[in-house]
């Protein structure tokens, strides 16, 4: 609750571009009065396979296996381990790698939570058959459920969908086949989520520190007409203003919330841009290319102590955007959105969602091809915009071998 004198101010920039920068709350209401369904339909469809990326872009990718460079950790670890013959502990286990497919909107986002539908949860039940017996007597002794222990390349937030999210399980069991792992998973959700393979890999195999890159796409829908919209008439469905109060998207301290003052010298009846240029978000984001930069500024929900030296620290290999056609079940042309590809080393939580919704608001204002990392060296959070919708992301996939550039989404 706000106290007396807790004020919220918004940030102030001093650049040229300070009187056409949206505010928070109108950044929020430009990302979230947008066709949503039809970007959350359309993912849903490639999770169930009855689309591609080929639709969206006229190419398809060609997704690494990774595998085979897994097995060459593996046998080299194995001759290092050549002299004991008998094996124990954690030497003795089976590790398999698992590929996820799945439908962001029907989960409350990966990681395992009490009381909600998490992919995580539900995951590790379908796992629980597949445990040992002596790590189920452990859970039963302690009147736990019978779950497996999946660890994952990367977690996503809620409406966040994947396609090709990497996860490992491991157990002692020696007679579990791949694909009893991939009938017991994907019998648990059908429709929601599908797994896509699952191989043996070495012990030493770990989803996240392993990995080498990640990759994401954000698919930002276009309004019919956008052009004449006014910002003052931005306004979301129902669905999406349950979503807001309900995540605290637009509500915690960061953001804004009714207390926000403008900025007193903002002139009167100044007009704010009601559209922007995707070749404009194009070049914003190329900037950031080939760097080592601290995101914390593009950050939301991390702990102070995260906020200051390398845990802020991330390489961007990729950062596109393009405009394309949604493919629409009500509409031969499809509709129009602009694409964004990023790819990194890793990503802080809402990263992928604030450098969006900045990057738009940046090319609407009209700023500076730098602005990005010239807002890196800001003094607050409130210097970038509310994370753009969840429903709009998704995990593309996770490399184990060096980024090749030449495999990209856009060009």
């Amino acid at each position: 609750m706000q106290t007396p004198d807790e004020v919220h101010v918004h940030y102030n920039h001093t650049d040229s571009c300070k009187f056409s920068r949206w505010t928070a709350r109108e950044s929020f209401q430009f990302m979230y009065a947008r066709p949503w369904q039809e970007v959350a339909e359309f993912y849903s469809n490639m999770v169930n396979g009855h689309s591609s990326l080929l639709e969206l872009f006229g190419t398809q990718i060609h997704f690494v296996d990774d595998d085979a460079k897994i097995q060459e950790v593996s046998c080299e670890t194995q001759l290092e381990d050549s002299l004991n013959k008998e094996k124990f502990g954690r030497w003795a286990r089976v590790t398999f790698k698992i590929v996820l497919s799945y439908d962001g909107g029907s989960f409350d986002g990966w990681q395992k939570q009490p009381g909600l539908n998490t992919v995580q949860g539900l995951v590790e039940r379908s796992l629980g058959r597949f445990i040992d017996e002596k790590k189920s007597q452990q859970l039963k002794d302690k009147c736990k459920p019978l779950e497996g222990c999946a660890v994952v390349a990367g977690r996503t937030d809620k409406g966040v969908s994947a396609l090709r999210q990497i996860f490992s399980f491991y157990t002692w069991r020696k007679d579990v086949r791949p694909y009893e792992i991939e009938d017991a998973i994907n019998s648990s959700a059908p429709g929601k989520l599908r797994v896509l393979s699952v191989s043996e890999v070495s012990r030493v195999f770990h989803p996240n520190f392993s990995a080498k890159w990640r990759r994401y796409l954000y698919i930002f829908p276009l309004n019919d007409g956008e052009d004449r919209e006014d910002l003052g008439n931005f306004t979301t469905d129902e669905k999406y203003d349950n979503q807001r109060d309900g995540w605290g998207e637009f509500t915690y301290k960061e953001n804004v919330d009714k207390s926000i003052m403008g900025d007193k010298y903002e002139p009167e009846g100044a007009k704010k841009p009601v559209t922007f240029s995707i070749c404009k978000v194009n070049n914003l984001l190329q900037q950031l290319e080939g760097k080592l930069l601290s995101y914390k500024i593009f950050a939301r929900d991390t702990k102070a102590s995260r906020n200051e030296g390398p845990p802020t620290e991330c390489f961007v290999y990729r950062a596109r955007a393009t405009e394309a056609r949604l493919p629409c079940s009500d509409r031969a042309e499809g509709r129009k959105v602009m694409c964004v590809e990023l790819v990194a080393n890793r990503f802080l939580r809402k990263m992928v969602r604030v450098l969006v919704a900045t990057s738009i608001r940046e090319a609407a204002a009209g700023a500076e091809e730098d602005i990005l990392i010239r807002l890196m060296d800001a003094s607050c959070r409130r210097a970038s915009a509310p994370p753009a919708p969840p429903d709009g992301l998704c995990l593309v996939d996770v490399g184990y071998t060096e980024f090749d550039p030449e495999n990209c989404i856009i060009p």
